[in-house]
């Protein structure tokens, strides 16, 4: 779906953003408005333009809040929130960038700022795990606290979990509790611990899982897991080995993170030799590529900014580790996994992942009729919600 830009990763991360308007994390007039100002396929002028619409919606809270006028103040922020983080989005081809933690800084405040003027229980709260903590968000339906089926909801390769918001929202909707976190990789993570992604997603997962469980307002038997994007891999890596979940989500499903980018006619094995025997060369082409396309320029530097990776090289060595061969047959709870008729971002990942489980499984197709057809449904968030968690829901029922 062509969202203003002819840029295919430019017009995707425009419908990113207006598909968040029906939530409240943005304006369509202001994002149009930013958009006609860009320039295609410069990363600098969507920083800027979005750095721009970001400030004044900024001081539109503000103003508002000092004059009392808080549901104003409250929605103002959480628009300034995504702006924030949009306008950050493009900015980790260097990674000692001020800019990252400055902005994502102020994108978490303006949420924060959000949801202090809102009327609903949530609580942030640091996860025990390893030698450190994870962030997290626990939102709840209300402030009793009667035991309750709980999704844990993360995200994935570029996401923060700020901006997983309107999908807790809805699961309070239908009386269920949301946990959402970052992990490695993720968020404020990767940009203030500096923890990059690892593939034993499990190790993230459980400790997550044990303080879900550590809580009083959570049915145990009810605890369902969900990864949006990259996390349609983590989630089921996580469940292969977790066995206290009792449903997992993989929105969308991704049997092999690197599966599409092994060049035909060769093995995994022949693309790993093939690499090492002759990086020099290897990431000279692929800095040629970055320079020819905005795809390539975006996901190779995420990549080596969230795995911590040294070169083009090293990136795709560490993420060939993140496949499902082996692993996937192990999932025992009801797994739902979902693709996109045009998914561009893992795409045909997620019939093979499907294919694969051999626990109680469901397949969700989301089409172009729906207007659903891209990645992970980013232009249609509440019909996504819908589907998803009315799955949910029955397999919750059944549980009980």
């Amino acid at each position: 779906m062509k969202a203003v830009f002819d840029d295919p990763q430019f017009s995707f991360q425009m419908l990113r953003i207006l598909g968040s308007a029906g939530v409240g994390q943005a304006e369509v007039g202001e994002c149009l408005s930013t958009a006609y100002r860009i320039e295609e396929g410069d990363f600098d002028s969507w920083y800027k333009e979005w750095l721009k619409t970001a400030k004044r919606v900024h001081k539109i809270a503000d103003d508002c809040l000092a004059k009392g006028h808080e549901v104003s103040a409250r929605e103002a922020y959480m628009r300034a929130s995504n702006y924030y983080r949009a306008s950050e989005f493009y900015l980790h081809g260097n990674p000692e960038d001020p800019r990252i933690k400055e902005l994502s800084g102020t994108s978490t405040a303006c949420f924060n700022q959000a949801v202090e003027l809102m009327d609903i229980p949530m609580e942030r709260m640091d996860i025990p795990y390893e030698d450190t903590t994870l962030p997290g968000i626990f939102y709840r339906p209300d402030s009793s606290d009667t035991p309750r089926a709980t999704l844990i909801y993360q995200t994935g390769f570029d996401g923060t979990m700020e901006e997983l918001y309107p999908g807790a929202a809805a699961a309070n909707r239908r009386g269920l509790n949301c946990l959402t976190f970052e992990g490695p990789g993720q968020g404020r993570v990767i940009r203030e611990q500096g923890l990059p992604f690892r593939p034993d997603w499990e190790k993230v997962v459980t400790p997550v899982v044990d303080y879900v469980l550590s809580r009083g307002d959570v049915d145990p038997k009810r605890i369902a897991l969900m990864g949006l994007s990259m996390g349609g891999y983590m989630a089921p890596r996580a469940a292969a080995f977790e066995h206290r979940l009792s449903a997992c989500i993989a929105n969308g499903g991704v049997f092999d993170f690197m599966g599409s980018r092994i060049p035909p006619g060769m093995t995994r094995q022949q693309f790993i030799d093939f690499m090492k025997n002759d990086p020099d060369d290897f990431n000279k082409g692929m800095e040629q590529m970055m320079e020819q396309n905005t795809e390539m320029r975006w996901a190779i530097a995420n990549g080596m900014f969230t795995f911590k990776a040294s070169s083009p090289v090293d990136w795709m060595l560490k993420a060939l580790q993140y496949e499902l061969s082996g692993v996937a047959d192990k999932i025992q709870c009801p797994t739902l996994v979902i693709d996109t008729e045009d998914d561009v971002s893992f795409k045909g990942q997620a019939k093979p992942l499907y294919d694969a489980l051999t626990c109680p499984k469901t397949f969700m197709l989301f089409t172009r009729e729906e207007g659903a057809e891209d990645h992970c449904q980013v232009g249609t968030p509440q019909l996504s919600q819908q589907k998803v968690l009315d799955w949910l829901q029955e397999v919750f029922v059944k549980k009980k």
